[in-house]
């Protein structure tokens, strides 16, 4: 073992600030495969959202970059020849996330404009019928095992579900009122005739405006907001999750086909809402839908830390390969994964796709066995392009943006209460690559401390020369 570094790596764990807290780490040398530090490498930890790692990289090898995810459109009864539909018009999700605006220049609502016009190419000019979201691609079970009930309203909670739509979430823009003393304005976008807004934001000129909460009742679509906004401020956008996704979907969907001019008969209905069950194969394709290669959908999740995809694509996981869309089985398909690699999976405990859970517990060994085993399998490329790049993009956009380390790390960030990680690879100048996990649970110290030790680690490694 490099001595040197060894007692810089040392020396940099031995800050008195964490002395109540725990640092798992382990650093190893991809050209030696020598570890050049290890702390508690082998304690069980909260990942946080290092943990998508697992999910990201067992995707890509059990489906391939180029995987597509498909929604299929069916409809029952029969076209007239004045191009009404006398039945329903079903929508069959499988996953599929990127129904929305981050793959369309931010036009949330591209898919569902690009269905309304191909439904008038296909002769429909009216549905005498329901519009019907079928979700039984995956379980009914809408959140992660262990998701803390105080997380339901915010963005990186949002319910889960084989027909996903914006992000399963709600824009709210909220500008200032036309004087002191009005309430604000909310715009909701996009303008779906779905859910309740309260609005108990006053417009003020004080100092301490701009504090703006807001929660969702528990479910129900109800959203409430509070707090002040200054007079000369710039409108904010929040996001806010909706209860029952698929209903949220078919809503939105019947909603847009009106505003093309498509008349709709019937109501907006979740599958599991219905009294007598639909049979597919009495039922009538009219299209499919594809999503982006998987590949993208990957970027999103590692590089914004997308906690919704990371879980769609852990259902996906599960339905592929063991029949049923459900974590449990997306689970079972990463631990015989992480076997193949030689990870025990009896210390590994995972209960989600995407880490959100305080139930996953990784060691930071064998966080640095995936990466390493990623590193030399043939859809490398495609796994170290998904991380994040220090200085230029993601979650390390702003962090090791300096001259000698901008560039050097790709990376995962994690962030819980009281948790922090970053795993990933670090190029050096010499071509070494070094692998490294850096995971810190149980802090009391402000967070930015943890990470600003993370940063340090990294610099002294990208830096670091041999004493000749």
């Amino acid at each position: 073992m490099n001595r040197s570094l060894n007692q810089e790596m040392k020396h940099i764990f031995e800050d008195t600030r964490f002395y109540s807290s725990i640092w798992g780490v382990a650093i190893q040398s991809l050209n030696t495969s020598e570890f050049i530090f290890l702390k508690n490498e082998n304690i069980n930890l909260i990942p946080a959202s290092n943990l998508k790692l697992f999910t990201t990289a067992a995707a890509l090898v059990n489906l391939s970059p180029e995987y597509r995810i498909k929604t299929s459109i069916y409809h029952t009864g029969t076209i007239t020849e004045n191009g009404v539909l006398k039945g329903d018009l079903i929508i069959v999700g499988r996953g599929d996330p990127s129904i929305c605006g981050r793959y369309h220049d931010g036009n949330i609502t591209f898919v569902f404009d690009t269905w309304a016009d191909s439904l008038k190419k296909y002769g429909v000019t009216k549905i005498d019928g329901n519009i019907i979201g079928d979700d039984n691609y995956f379980d009914d079970i809408p959140m992660g095992q262990g998701w803390a009930w105080d997380y339901q309203s915010d963005w990186y909670a949002a319910q889960i579900s084989a027909l996903s739509f914006n992000d399963n979430c709600v824009d709210i823009v909220i500008s200032p009122g036309d004087s002191v003393n009005h309430k604000a304005k909310i715009v909701k976008i996009p303008d779906i005739k779905f859910g309740e807004i309260n609005n108990y934001i006053t417009t003020t000129n004080g100092s301490n405006s701009n504090k703006i909460s807001f929660i969702r009742s528990r479910g129900i679509n109800e959203i409430t907001f509070q707090g002040q906004i200054n007079i000369n401020d710039r409108a904010k956008r929040h996001w806010v999750t909706i209860e029952n996704p698929t209903l949220y979907f078919v809503e939105s969907f019947k909603q847009i086909l009106e505003d093309h001019g498509i008349e709709t008969t019937g109501k907006a209905f979740d599958i599991d809402q219905l009294t007598a069950p639909i049979q597919l194969h009495d039922s009538l394709f009219v299209f499919e839908h594809y999503s982006p290669p998987l590949l993208s959908i990957i970027k999103t999740i590692n590089k914004s830390s997308q906690n919704l995809y990371a879980e769609l694509i852990l259902r996906i996981l599960g339905a592929e390969f063991k029949g049923i869309g459900s974590a449990e089985n997306g689970i079972k398909v990463i631990r015989e994964f992480i076997t193949s690699m030689g990870i025990n999976p009896a210390n590994f405990t995972m209960v989600d796709g995407s880490g959100l859970s305080r139930l996953n517990l990784v060691t930071p060994k064998d966080i640095v066995t995936l990466l390493k085993y990623m590193y030399s399998h043939k859809y490398a490329d495609s796994f170290i392009s998904s991380l994040s790049i220090s200085g230029v993009d993601g979650t390390l956009k702003n962090r090791l943006n300096h001259e000698s380390s901008k560039g050097k790390v790709k990376g995962k960030t994690g962030y819980l209460g009281n948790v922090v990680s970053l795993s990933g690879y670090i190029e050096r100048n010499d071509d070494d690559v070094y692998i490294f996990c850096l995971i810190n649970n149980n802090y009391s110290t402000p967070t930015a401390m943890s990470q600003e030790l993370q940063e340090l680690v990294c610099e002294r490694i990208i830096n670091y020369s041999p004493i000749q």
